[in-house]
């Protein structure tokens, strides 16, 4: 049996860069960039295999897709896919974890130096011709900051986390972690804490955890009343980990000094979204992950995923 596989969603994935190829050898292969709900039984009514990113596969559609056999999230977390019903279906769900650690650490740690040496806006102020007006031979508009013997707070020590990790110990920080498994996690140049202590210690704090209910607004005016007045936000998590109105007050009463946000609650952000705008927050599109070579390895996972169904050896399931 040769497979019908498609892809619902393959944009942001493959915008064009990368080469398909691996998954057109495991089937009929059929890719669109993008797919709206009015859409998906007729794209995928054949399909045997479907791979999607952020299309949603609820019970409707999951139940209408009769020949469906096997689904592939092109990315870690799946909660766009009824993974519950799928199960009754036995429909197994797989995705793919791990692929954007360094991509994602890289951007934590170009947040962080937006703050303390702030490249973009000294580059503008010389573009603007102010070095060539300053009376000395350098000059800075605010106060640049050293990582070493900073405080980095890291809240889920998972892949991310650890790899932001590694590189707060090369720039000599000190490295405070709260996470679900101090022990068996435990390293040497990471100190796990409390949460109270990690809001209270923490320089930077930056988020890595997965959303759940139990940390949903994990930041908020409580936390951020324990927060220096010099600290900085950065979260490249998920945005429901963070109750954007308390955080815009905590800005505008500089009750913390910035916050850098590659995540918000509502992705593409509504028209008038709270946190667009106010100051000291940087914003950046929820591309973190998305560096080619997170991509490539994204996409190598989905087809190692595809292939394993197909030889009956499924790997990765989230729904057993």
């Amino acid at each position: 049996m040769r497979h019908k596989i498609v892809v619902f969603d393959g944009h942001t994935l493959n915008p064009g860069d990368l080469d398909w190829s691996p998954l057109e050898q495991l089937g009929d292969l059929k890719v669109y960039d993008r797919t709206i709900p009015t859409k998906i039984y007729a794209r995928g009514q054949h399909a045997t295999i479907a791979i999607v990113n952020k299309t949603k596969l609820d019970m409707y559609y999951l139940g209408r897709l009769r020949k469906l056999q096997f689904v592939c999230v092109s990315a870690t977390g799946y909660n766009n896919v009824d993974t519950q019903f799928a199960k009754e279906l036995r429909i197994p769900v797989s995705n793919v974890v791990g692929y954007s650690s360094p991509s994602v650490a890289q951007h934590v740690f170009a947040m962080i130096l937006n703050f303390t040496n702030q490249v973009a806006q000294h580059n503008q102020a010389v573009q603007a011709g102010a070095w060539e007006n300053a009376e000395d031979w350098c000059f800075w508009n605010n106060p640049l900051m050293e990582l070493n013997n900073k405080t980095i707070g890291i809240y889920g020590l998972g892949k991310i986390g650890k790899q932001v990790a590694q590189i707060a110990v090369a720039f000599g920080m000190r490295v405070i972690a709260l996470h679900k498994h101090p022990k068996r996690d435990a390293h040497p140049q990471i100190e796990f804490v409390s949460q109270e202590k990690l809001f209270k210690e923490s320089d930077f704090l930056t988020l890595h955890a997965p959303l759940n209910p139990d940390n949903q607004n994990f930041i908020n005016t409580k936390s951020l009343k324990l927060m220096k007045s010099s600290a900085i936000l950065i979260n490249t998590g998920r945005g429901g980990l963070v109750n954007e109105i308390d955080l815009k007050k905590a800005l505008e009463t500089n009750q913390i000094a910035g916050a850098a946000l590659d995540v918000l609650s509502q992705e593409p952000p509504s028209k008038g979204n709270v946190l667009i705008g106010t100051k000291n927050c940087i914003i950046t599109p929820h591309q973190a992950w998305g560096s080619r070579a997170s991509r490539q390895r994204l996409l190598d996972g989905v087809v190692a995923n595809v292939k394993a169904f197909i030889s009956r050896k499924t790997i990765n399931v989230v729904n057993k």
